[in-house]
Protein backbone atom coordinates (compact mmCIF):
# COMPACT_ATOMS: atom_id res chain seq x y z
CA UNK A 1 0.00 0.00 0.00
CA UNK A 2 2.83 2.32 1.04
CA UNK A 3 4.05 1.89 -2.74
CA UNK A 4 1.07 3.09 -4.44
CA UNK A 5 0.55 6.29 -2.16
CA UNK A 6 4.90 7.34 -2.49
CA UNK A 7 4.44 7.82 -6.21
CA UNK A 8 0.76 10.08 -5.74
CA UNK A 9 2.41 12.05 -3.07
CA UNK A 10 5.59 13.00 -5.18
CA UNK A 11 3.25 13.73 -7.65
CA UNK A 12 1.05 16.41 -5.53
CA UNK A 13 4.22 17.07 -4.53
CA UNK A 14 5.67 18.45 -8.25
CA UNK A 15 2.05 19.96 -9.17
CA UNK A 16 2.66 22.03 -6.07
CA UNK A 17 6.10 23.00 -6.74
CA UNK A 18 5.28 23.78 -10.33
CA UNK A 19 2.29 25.96 -9.80
CA UNK A 20 3.85 28.39 -7.10
CA UNK A 21 6.53 28.32 -9.87
CA UNK A 22 3.90 30.56 -12.02
CA UNK A 23 3.06 34.32 -11.91
CA UNK A 24 1.06 36.76 -12.79
CA UNK A 25 3.29 39.45 -11.90
CA UNK A 26 6.87 40.38 -13.17
CA UNK A 27 9.72 42.10 -11.05
CA UNK A 28 11.30 44.11 -13.48
CA UNK A 29 14.02 46.94 -12.94
CA UNK A 30 13.11 50.54 -11.73
CA UNK A 31 13.62 53.48 -14.18
CA UNK A 32 16.43 55.44 -12.47
CA UNK A 33 17.70 57.60 -15.13
CA UNK A 34 17.50 61.47 -14.95
CA UNK A 35 14.33 62.72 -13.29
CA UNK A 36 11.31 63.31 -15.57
CA UNK A 37 8.55 65.61 -15.51
CA UNK A 38 5.21 64.44 -16.89
CA UNK A 39 1.85 66.61 -17.75
CA UNK A 40 -0.81 64.45 -17.04
CA UNK A 41 -4.41 64.92 -17.92
CA UNK A 42 -6.82 62.66 -15.20
CA UNK A 43 -5.15 61.13 -12.22
CA UNK A 44 -1.79 60.72 -11.47
CA UNK A 45 -0.64 56.63 -11.28
CA UNK A 46 0.76 54.99 -9.02
CA UNK A 47 4.51 54.55 -9.68
CA UNK A 48 7.80 52.88 -8.09
CA UNK A 49 10.14 55.19 -8.98
CA UNK A 50 11.38 58.51 -7.13
CA UNK A 51 12.31 60.45 -9.88
CA UNK A 52 9.10 60.96 -11.60
CA UNK A 53 6.75 64.28 -11.17
CA UNK A 54 3.05 64.78 -12.23
CA UNK A 55 2.22 67.75 -13.76
CA UNK A 56 -1.98 68.13 -13.98
CA UNK A 57 -3.04 69.41 -17.27
CA UNK A 58 -6.48 70.15 -19.14
CA UNK A 59 -7.64 69.20 -22.39
CA UNK A 60 -7.39 73.25 -22.73
CA UNK A 61 -3.91 72.94 -22.43
CA UNK A 62 -3.29 70.92 -25.99
CA UNK A 63 -5.93 73.40 -27.80
CA UNK A 64 -3.77 74.38 -30.82
CA UNK A 65 -1.70 77.35 -30.49
CA UNK A 66 -1.63 76.22 -26.41
CA UNK A 67 1.98 76.40 -25.39
CA UNK A 68 2.92 73.34 -23.20
CA UNK A 69 5.21 74.20 -20.27
CA UNK A 70 8.70 73.92 -21.32
CA UNK A 71 9.92 71.69 -18.53
CA UNK A 72 7.40 68.80 -19.40
CA UNK A 73 9.11 66.17 -20.78
CA UNK A 74 6.06 64.10 -21.61
CA UNK A 75 2.01 64.37 -21.75
CA UNK A 76 -0.14 61.67 -20.50
CA UNK A 77 -3.60 61.05 -21.53
CA UNK A 78 -6.03 58.48 -19.30
CA UNK A 79 -8.56 56.24 -20.04
CA UNK A 80 -11.50 59.01 -19.08
CA UNK A 81 -10.16 61.42 -21.30
CA UNK A 82 -9.04 59.36 -24.48
CA UNK A 83 -12.56 59.89 -26.44
CA UNK A 84 -12.20 64.04 -25.71
CA UNK A 85 -8.72 63.67 -26.60
CA UNK A 86 -9.11 61.98 -30.19
CA UNK A 87 -11.18 65.12 -30.84
CA UNK A 88 -9.66 67.00 -34.32
CA UNK A 89 -8.81 70.13 -32.47
CA UNK A 90 -5.70 68.14 -30.75
CA UNK A 91 -4.27 66.36 -33.44
CA UNK A 92 -1.76 68.84 -35.12
CA UNK A 93 -0.79 69.26 -31.34
CA UNK A 94 0.47 65.42 -30.94
CA UNK A 95 2.34 66.06 -34.45
CA UNK A 96 3.74 69.40 -33.53
CA UNK A 97 4.39 69.55 -29.88
CA UNK A 98 7.50 68.11 -29.66
CA UNK A 99 7.25 65.73 -26.57
CA UNK A 100 5.35 62.33 -26.56
CA UNK A 101 1.99 61.76 -25.75
CA UNK A 102 0.98 58.55 -23.93
CA UNK A 103 -2.60 57.54 -24.00
CA UNK A 104 -3.27 55.05 -21.03
CA UNK A 105 -5.97 52.42 -21.17
CA UNK A 106 -6.07 53.16 -25.42
CA UNK A 107 -7.40 49.59 -27.31
CA UNK A 108 -6.78 51.80 -30.23
CA UNK A 109 -3.23 52.87 -30.73
CA UNK A 110 -2.32 56.27 -31.93
CA UNK A 111 -4.43 56.10 -35.22
CA UNK A 112 -7.79 58.53 -33.79
CA UNK A 113 -5.54 61.06 -31.97
CA UNK A 114 -3.66 61.92 -35.15
CA UNK A 115 -6.52 61.60 -37.70
CA UNK A 116 -8.50 64.78 -37.88
CA UNK A 117 -11.52 62.75 -39.53
CA UNK A 118 -11.35 59.76 -37.12
CA UNK A 119 -13.35 59.65 -33.78
CA UNK A 120 -12.29 57.58 -30.85
CA UNK A 121 -15.05 55.40 -31.05
CA UNK A 122 -15.00 55.00 -34.94
CA UNK A 123 -11.71 53.27 -34.76
CA UNK A 124 -12.17 49.50 -33.90
CA UNK A 125 -9.97 48.10 -31.00
CA UNK A 126 -6.59 46.94 -32.11
CA UNK A 127 -4.44 46.55 -29.72
CA UNK A 128 -5.50 43.38 -27.21
CA UNK A 129 -3.30 43.08 -24.49
CA UNK A 130 -1.99 47.06 -24.47
CA UNK A 131 -1.77 49.01 -21.71
CA UNK A 132 -0.49 52.07 -23.16
CA UNK A 133 0.27 53.10 -26.70
CA UNK A 134 2.71 56.30 -27.04
CA UNK A 135 3.12 58.51 -30.23
CA UNK A 136 5.68 61.24 -31.02
CA UNK A 137 6.85 63.30 -33.53
CA UNK A 138 9.72 65.58 -34.43
CA UNK A 139 11.52 66.97 -37.38
CA UNK A 140 8.78 64.95 -39.88
CA UNK A 141 9.62 61.79 -38.12
CA UNK A 142 7.03 59.83 -36.05
CA UNK A 143 7.82 57.42 -33.75
CA UNK A 144 4.99 55.21 -31.58
CA UNK A 145 5.03 52.66 -29.23
CA UNK A 146 2.62 49.72 -27.63
CA UNK A 147 3.36 48.77 -23.93
CA UNK A 148 1.47 45.83 -22.89
CA UNK A 149 1.36 44.22 -19.62
CA UNK A 150 3.03 40.36 -18.51
CA UNK A 151 0.97 37.89 -19.43
CA UNK A 152 -2.00 40.08 -20.10
CA UNK A 153 -2.65 40.56 -16.17
CA UNK A 154 -3.58 43.68 -14.77
CA UNK A 155 -2.25 44.28 -11.23
CA UNK A 156 -0.50 46.63 -10.00
CA UNK A 157 2.87 45.24 -10.05
CA UNK A 158 2.36 44.51 -14.06
CA UNK A 159 1.17 48.04 -14.38
CA UNK A 160 3.49 49.82 -12.52
CA UNK A 161 6.50 47.64 -14.89
CA UNK A 162 4.47 49.24 -17.49
CA UNK A 163 5.27 52.44 -16.62
CA UNK A 164 8.79 52.06 -15.64
CA UNK A 165 9.29 50.97 -19.23
CA UNK A 166 7.55 54.20 -20.60
CA UNK A 167 10.27 56.28 -18.57
CA UNK A 168 12.75 54.23 -20.12
CA UNK A 169 11.37 55.38 -23.92
CA UNK A 170 11.10 59.30 -22.49
CA UNK A 171 14.25 59.24 -21.31
CA UNK A 172 15.58 57.83 -24.86
CA UNK A 173 14.13 60.59 -26.78
CA UNK A 174 16.82 63.15 -25.10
Amino acid sequence: MIRHILPCALLLLMITMLTGCTSDSVDTPLYEGQPLEIGIIGDAPAIRERNISFTGMSMDDLKEGAMLPGNIDAVFITKDHLSEAAEPQYAQTYKKAGVPFFFIESMKSYIPFVYEDLSYEEVPDMQSGMYATGYYQSGGKMKYWGYGLYNDKVNSVNIKDAYSRIFATIASLS
